[in-house]
């Protein structure tokens, strides 16, 4: 038995406003060529198909391109896929028995009552059975009807939660098991603010939202979704297989890829990572201006200027667009005293709408529009008691 791990496609995604739509349906093209190649049995995609919870028309056209063409390639395989945090599990369920007949597995929500448990898929082979258990993303509040609460009647942790819901499945490990879920795992003992996050994943507030590798024991392989860099949580038989593609700037310089995960009999699986190869690499580039200039590519580039010299903003800005035609955005690595007393005296005399847009930046159009009614209905006092 073998199948392919991935994971956070971010269909939809923008980086630093830059439509990605190309590059996701270049990586995403590779990896159903990639399975044309190897005919896996089984496609897993551990969660974060899309890039937000109502994506648009594009994104969702992008996804069933997808589909479509790795069910073309790879007409054997069963496609498994579980919601991510940024997925609506309500969406992604749609269709659900339906898409199940033709080996398409699309599991958006965990079980809702006490008679429901995680959706499983058993494929046989030549040593017995391999269960897939499907667990989409879940928060405590979404399974206190089955897992229930502490004692106080409040939510139980996330590592609780996850422990009693995996509990009460009763796995066979006389079997081979495998785990498609897409939570914050961590090995006991690590602390959460060692792991190295990117900046585009979302990150809870004093990380509540870890949970306990040691839940993962009676799986034979974990294929782990949320992490955005490639990462083994513990062992090499529970793994984050990270993003595709680069989600952010801080993933410039990672290899990307997909792991190709075989189960022989009982206790004996192996992986291997078929590396992606992105149409436009990330990149963050630094050095005085005539250095950077010489670097001059079509990649998405981060500038980080060292020189002190100043520059005109506008000729600067033209110079470097024209070397970088996909530049994402310049810094400057230039220490400077700030008298902070005049900021905010600046900021004081600013519009609400203009401030927090100073503030947050790279808003497009739809996010200030919500921007505007978030602020307005603030001042207009709407939902007050």
């Amino acid at each position: 038995m073998n199948f392919f791990h991935l994971s956070d496609l971010h269909i939809g995604l923008k980086l630093l406003n830059r439509d990605m739509r190309e590059d996701q349906e270049y990586i995403l093209k590779q990896i159903a060529d990639l399975a044309g190649e190897k005919q896996p049995d089984a496609v897993v995609i551990a969660g974060d198909i899309y890039d937000k919870a109502v994506p648009s028309a594009e994104a969702v056209e992008v996804f069933d391109n997808f589909i479509s063409r790795l069910n073309e390639a790879a007409p054997r395989a069963e496609i498994m896929i579980v919601s991510g945090n940024h997925d609506s599990g309500t969406r992604v369920n749609l269709f659900r028995s339906v898409l199940q007949r033709h080996k398409i597995h699309m599991i958006g929500l965990p079980p809702q009552t006490p008679e429901e448990y995680i959706e499983k898929i058993t494929m046989p082979d030549e040593f017995g059975n391999v269960n897939f258990y499907l667990l989409p993303f879940v928060k405590p509040s979404m399974l206190k009807a089955i897992v229930g609460t502490d004692e106080s009647g409040n939510n139980l942790t996330y590592d609780e939660t996850l422990r009693r819901l995996l509990q009460r499945e009763n796995i066979n490990t006389r079997e081979r098991n495998v785990l498609v879920s897409h939570q914050f795992y961590l090995p006991a003992g690590t602390d959460p603010d060692e792991v190295e996050r990117m900046d585009s994943e979302i990150v809870t507030v004093g990380n509540v939202d870890e949970v306990c590798a040691d839940v993962l024991q009676p799986f034979d392989y974990a294929a782990l979704g949320h992490i955005h860099k490639p990462m083994q949580v513990g062992s090499d038989r529970f793994r984050y297989c990270g993003t595709p593609l680069a989600c952010s700037v801080s993933e410039a310089g990672q290899q990307k890829g997909i792991i190709w995960v075989k189960i022989g009999a009982k206790g004996n699986v192996s992986t291997e990572v078929l590396p992606l190869m992105p149409l436009r690499q990330v990149r963050v580039i630094r050095g005085d201006l005539e250095e950077v200039l010489q670097q001059g590519s079509d990649d998405y580039v981060t500038v980080v200027l060292t020189d002190k010299r100043d520059y005109d903003v506008i000729d600067l800005k033209d110079r470097l667009y024209r070397a970088f035609p996909n530049l994402l955005e310049i810094r400057r690595n230039v220490q400077q005293t700030v008298d902070y007393s005049l900021r905010r005296e600046a900021a004081e005399k600013l519009a609400p709408f203009d401030l927090c847009n100073a503030f947050l930046k790279d808003l497009d159009e739809e996010e200030k529009m919500i921007l505007r009614d978030v602020i307005n209905a603030a001042q207009n006092g709407e939902g007050q008691a």
